[in-house]
C-alpha cells in the first residue's frame, strides 16, 4: 500500500505514515507493509527513514517492516515510476538502503532478468527479504533462473510483467505453471479481470495467493486535489488515472473492499479471509500474524454480511467498535 486518506509514503513524513496508521485500522487492517516506489536516491533514503521512524508509534495498524517496489526492475515495465530513478544492479547502493532501514525491509519487487541479480537475489535472502518478480519483462527462462536464486514471489500478477505467449510463457506463466511461486493480485476488478481469478483459483493452491490493494495516497479521500506519487490523478472507473495522459496509475481499493470482490468473483469467504490474512503473514515470515491460535497475536476483524467493518482489535487492543 503506498497511501490513504491524503498521506502517502512519499511524503517523507513520519506523520503521514502514522496517519495511515490510524486511519486503515478504522477499515480494518490490522498490519500492513507501507510499499515506496523507487526515488533518486536522496529521496529514497528520506522516505525509508520516515517509515523506520515510525514504526513502534503506531495508534492503529502495525507497520511490520517496508516493501520496496523498485529500484532495480526493468526501465520497459515501470508503469507510472520515473525512468530516472530505476537503478541497475548495485550492491553498494542496496546496502545503503539496508543500512537506513535498520534492516525493516521486509519484501522488495525485482526484476529477474537485469544483469546481476543473482548476486543481487543472494545478498538479500542473508538479509532476510522476501524477493519478488515484478515490473518485469522477464522471458520465461529468466524466471525460472530467478526462483532457482530466491525469486518465488511476486507482485500484483499480471500487471507490469511479461504476459503469458505460446512461444516465451514470461513473467505470469511462471508464476502459473511452477506451485513454488506465490503471487500477490490487485482485485479491484480492473487492473486483472474478474474471470481470470477462476484461472488462479484452479491453478494455484489458495496458500499461494495473496491479496493486496496496492492502493494509493488518495484513496479514501473525500475532497480536495488528488496526487499520486507527486502527480495529480483523478478517480475513474474504480481506479486512478494521471490526469496529464490517463494513464492508469494505482488502485483505489481497500482491503476489505477487495476481500469482497473475491467473494463476489466466485472464491469461498474463508478463503478470501486467508488470501487478506494467513497468507501473507505466512509468506512474509509474520511467525506471530495470520491465525487466532494461542500465542499469535490478538488481531481480529469483525464484519457484517454486506463487509461493513463493525471491529478492529490489533494486539489486543479494540481500535474500532461500531457493534
Amino acid at each position: 500500500i503506498h497511501g490513504f486518506k491524503g498521506h502517502g509514503t512519499e511524503d517523507g513524513s513520519v506523520e503521514s505514515i502514522l496517519a495511515m496508521s490510524e486511519d486503515l485500522a478504522e477499515y480494518g487492517v490490522t498490519a500492513f507493509h507501507p510499499t515506496l516506489y523507487s526515488s533518486v536516491e536522496e529521496k529514497f533514503l528520506e522516505d525509508i527513514k520516515a517509515i523506520k521512524e515510525a514504526m513502534g508509534k503506531e495508534k492503529g495498524a502495525k507497520i511490520l517492516g517496508m516493501h520496496l517496489e523498485g529500484p532495480f526492475v526493468s526501465p520497459n515495465k515501470i508503469g507510472v515510476q520515473k525512468p530516472e530513478t530505476i537503478h541497475t544492479v548495485d550492491l553498494d547502493f542496496m546496502n545503503r538502503l539496508w543500512e537506513a532501514a535498520e534492516g525493516k525491509i521486509v519484501n522488495m519487487t525485482v526484476a529477474p532478468e537485469i544483469k546481476g541479480m543473482r548476486e543481487l537475489a543472494l545478498d538479500c535472502l542473508k538479509k532476510g527479504i522476501v524477493l519478488q518478480a515484478g515490473h518485469t519483462d522477464a522471458m520465461y527462462e529468466n524466471m525460472v533462473e530467478g526462483m532457482q536464486a530466491g525469486i518465488l514471489h511476486s507482485t500484483h500478477l499480471f500487471n507490469a510483467m511479461s504476459q503469458l505467449h505460446h512461444r516465451n510463457p514470461g513473467a505470469v506463466g511462471a508464476v502459473l505453471i511452477h506451485p513454488e511461486m506465490s503471487c500477490e493480485i490487485i482485485a479491484d476488478g480492473v487492473h486483472v479481470h474478474r474471470d481470470l481469478f477462476k484461472l488462479l483459483q484452479r491453478d494455484k493452491p489458495t496458500d499461494k495467493i495473496v491479496l493486496v490493494t496496492d492502493a494509493l495516497r488518495p484513496t479514501e479521500q473525500m475532497e480536495g486535489t488528488l496526487y499520486a506519487n507527486k502527480e495529480e490523478v483523478v478517480l475513474e472507473g474504480g481506479c486512478f488515472h494521471r490526469k496529464v495522459d490517463g494513464v492508469i496509475a494505482g488502485s483505489a481499493l481497500t482491503m476489505i473492499q477487495g476481500v469482497k470482490n473475491l467473494v463476489d468473483f466466485g472464491m469461498s469467504i474463508e478463503d478470501a479471509v486467508r488470501c487478506a490474512s494467513s497468507n501473507p503473514a505466512q509468506i512474509m515470515h509474520h511467525v506471530n500474524k495470520g491465525l487466532l491460535i494461542p500465542g499469535r497475536d490478538a488481531d481480529v476483524v469483525v464484519f457484517d454480511k454486506h463487509f461493513n467493518v463493525l471491529m478492529s482489535i490489533i494486539g489486543g487492543e479494540i481500535k474500532k467498535n461500531i457493534i
